[in-house]
């Protein structure tokens, strides 16, 4: 049963960075593709980065492309958003997901999901 556990959120000031993690169990991945998602109170669930396994291709909406950084590390089966220069603006859940069409800003594209970590950014 594959699994997905991000790891990484908390509460930040402005300006300051984190790195997500998303480690992902109980499969082979290196047909997969990792998508980070960000859900914000009332909003609907976002795409703000991908990233194909085996290649390390990597994917950005325009939003987020100057400020977050994804990766993975294949023999730990793990994938990483790194965020700088935090805004408030991007509070919210992040979540890993995993599918095999890389870069996908679809949710229905997905296959599996983590339950999410909790981005908070304050002033």
């Amino acid at each position: 049963q594959v699994q997905l556990v991000e790891s990484g959120g908390g509460l930040v000031q402005a300006g300051g960075s984190l790195r997500l993690s998303c480690a992902a169990s109980g499969g082979t991945f290196t047909s997969y593709a990792m998508g980070w998602f960000r859900q914000a109170p009332g909003k609907e669930r976002e795409f703000v980065s991908g990233i194909s396994w085996r290649a390390g291709t990597t994917y950005y909406v325009k939003s987020t492309k100057a400020r977050f950084t994804i990766s993975r590390d294949i023999a730990k089966n793990t994938a990483y958003l790194q965020i700088n220069s935090l805004k408030p603006e991007d509070t919210a859940v992040y979540h890993c997901a995993l599918g095999p069409v890389a870069g996908s800003p679809n949710k229905e594209s997905y296959n599996y999901w983590g339950q999410g970590t909790q981005v908070t950014v304050s002033l």
